[in-house]
């Protein structure tokens, strides 16, 4: 179990990754750009995650995940002013779930949590958690890839060097590793 920790820690450390890197590829015009009225931002997909980090990871063992300060429905109009304030923001979600998850010790995991009153082991709520976040990255990616076209800097495997990419994994030898460990 203390392995779940060290690897849940370094899974959402790998998916704050890929935010960090397309936000790095991104202007903050093209950070606040909409397809379409119904359509999300990336920077109100940004919102509602920090929203969501809040809520869920604040004072996480002993309050409800879903607070009564949160407006959720707040979160999905943006009111960013700079990418520098979405950065700040983004950061701060991110920290809240860090020290969230970094105070855990094995035994919580099997502890009931309550997200709008519906009970959840810790291990049930951070993989819920592990599952939401990714979910709205991968958004954040498909849209700064949508946007950047040629320019975009493939945060995985480039195409075309899928070969390349495991004959370096395969002349390694077999060991124990998180996959991230290498990025």
């Amino acid at each position: 179990m203390e392995s779940y920790l060290v690897s849940v820690v370094k899974q959402f450390e790998y998916y704050k990754s890929l935010g960090d890197k397309t936000f790095n590829q991104l202007t903050f015009e093209e950070i606040q750009w909409q397809s379409n009225e119904a359509s999300n931002s990336i920077s109100v997909i940004v919102k509602h995650i920090i929203g969501n980090m809040s809520s869920r990871w604040t004072h996480f063992l002993t309050e409800d995940g879903e607070k009564s300060w949160r407006n959720r429905d707040a979160e999905f109009e943006d009111t960013y002013t700079s990418k520098e304030d979405l950065i700040a923001s983004w950061e701060s979600g991110w920290f809240c779930l860090f020290s969230a998850l970094k105070s855990l010790e094995k035994k919580d995991l099997e502890r009931i949590i309550y997200i709008r009153n519906e009970g959840h082991t810790v291990i049930e709520a951070i993989n819920r958690q592990l599952a939401h976040y990714p979910y709205h990255i991968g958004q954040i990616v498909f849209l700064g890839k949508l946007l950047k076209d040629e320019q975009w800097l493939s945060l995985s495997i480039p195409k075309g060097n899928s070969s390349k990419y495991n004959e370096d994994k395969f002349n390694k030898e077999k060991g124990r590793r998180h996959f991230t460990d290498d990025l």
